[in-house]
């Protein structure tokens, strides 16, 4: 094991900030996402109610990886060709979005009631009575589930070793093909995995204790 690190520290170290980066990156944009169609979940206006269906419906139910290979083979056969670290980052995007609506929006309709009527009739819009009264309790209450969702989104980003993504998988299937060590190169990948996922694991309990 000390060889595997010492002989390819470098690749690993790469493959450590690939994985980091797709992480960071999905997480920012499918809690933006995912929160927006969770919103048009509980709007009046029927047809986004639909539209959010049908999106969280597609993309909660197809596979991971065939949402990523869709963007890596598909796309650059009709538009713009795409590399394996931007189609997994993208399919991680779409795919963690799905799951990280259905759970705000549970928190959503989780709130009482009475919070969106009292606020609307004090005079707020809709969607300022969404983003400053209701959004904000939703988010405390779902606060462990989301956890659960982003260390999963953590693990998802392996996907990229099927794109060459370069990412941490990636490089664990370089070494253990090339060092013939196959038991110790994925477990200094599993490891480096933990360092990633422990931290976030505990930090997601502090805030939730912290909130409650």
């Amino acid at each position: 094991m000390i060889s595997i690190i010492t002989n390819h520290w470098q690749d690993l170290l790469y493959g450590l900030g690939q994985t980091l980066l797709c992480s960071i990156l999905a997480l920012f944009f499918s809690l933006i996402i995912g929160s927006f169609f969770a919103i048009f979940e509980v709007v009046p206006s029927k047809t986004l109610r639909i539209i959010a269906r049908v999106y969280i419906e597609i993309f909660r139910n197809i596979p991971l990886l065939v949402i990523t290979m869709f963007f890596y083979v598909v796309i650059p056969m009709f538009f713009v060709k795409v590399n394996g670290f931007t189609a997994g980052t993208i399919g991680l995007t779409i795919y963690t979005s799905a799951f990280i609506a259905e759970t705000v929006r549970s928190g959503i309709q989780s709130v009482d009631p009475g919070q969106m009527e009292g606020s609307r009739a004090n005079g707020m819009t809709f969607s300022q009575a969404m983003r400053y009264v209701v959004l904000p309790q939703a988010f405390r209450i779902v606060i462990p589930p989301l956890g659960n969702q982003f260390i999963n989104l953590v693990k998802n980003s392996s996907v990229l070793a099927f794109v060459a993504g370069f990412d941490l998988m990636y490089q664990g299937n370089t070494i253990a093909s090339t060092s013939f060590d196959t038991l110790n190169a994925y477990f200094v990948v599993g490891v480096l995995y933990l360092i990633i996922t422990m931290p976030l694991s505990y930090y997601m309990r502090y805030l939730e204790k912290r909130l409650n």
